[in-house]
């Protein structure tokens, strides 16, 4: 029997799109399975409930059970370190690491290294989020060195309605992103459907497209040992 793999999975409470995609994501890699584990969320703010949901005591729990199903890696498919700085992402996978022995990676850092491997500086960026999160998250990566040259956000805090935002709109978006010419588009948020419309939206536009889904699982592969060239159909991520 051939080895099976683990992705271990922390997913916002209130998320219904990225159990979904990952495992369509999946389907070809026949010894690949992923496992969630939740923890509360249910808005995205800089109000100190909000930003009190992301508190690691909460996140290692959740880690911890995940660690019972003997998972490969464990990965936080969430965008929080977005706004609240990437450092707090990096100090997460290592406590991660160091309660259940498991390497850990994020969606956020994932996002980053791809950025870094294929030299995109100027990026476009499309979330559901507030003026005020979607500020953050420019600020963030302007500090990190990037130049953010266009992005479309649409105001919104409910997690859960994030997950009803329709193709169309996500299309249009990517387009008024697009036309700036960013080396990259991010699809920042683990509850919406930008992952499957990644290829097409690639092919249209030109530019890579690197939803946030996308990346955790592009990740999570690569610290599990799988080839990720093996995963079809989701963009050019995949061949990084």
């Amino acid at each position: 029997m051939t080895s099976r793999v683990f992705l271990g999975m922390l997913t916002p409470s209130s998320n219904t799109i990225l159990e979904p995609v990952t495992t369509a994501m999946l389907a070809g890699l026949a010894e690949v399975t992923a496992h969630f584990s939740r923890f509360k969320v249910t808005e995205i703010a800089l109000s100190g409930p909000a930003l009190a949901q992301f508190d690691d005591a909460e996140i290692l729990r959740a880690a911890e059970l995940l660690a019972h199903a003997r998972v490969n890696v464990i990965a936080w498919n969430g965008t929080s370190s977005g706004w609240l700085g990437f450092e707090r992402d990096v100090r997460l996978c290592e406590r991660i690491t160091q309660a259940t022995g498991i390497p850990a990676c994020t969606a956020m850092l994932a996002l980053n290294e791809l950025l870094a491997r294929t030299g995109a500086q100027r990026i476009g960026f499309v979330t559901p989020y507030l003026d005020d999160v979607q500020a953050r998250i420019n600020a963030n990566y302007a500090q990190a060195g990037y130049t953010v040259v266009a992005d479309r956000h649409l105001g919104m805090r409910d997690n859960f309605s994030f997950s009803e935002i329709g193709a169309g709109e996500l299309r249009a978006m990517t387009r008024e992103v697009a036309a700036a010419q960013p080396d990259a588009i991010a699809i920042v948020c683990t509850n919406m459907r930008g992952a499957p419309l990644a290829e097409e939206l690639e092919a249209r536009h030109g530019i890579p497209v690197y939803d946030t889904v996308a990346t955790t699982v592009w990740k999570s592969l690569q610290v599990a040992g799988v080839d990720t060239k093996r995963v079809k159909g989701w963009g050019r991520i995949f061949e990084v």
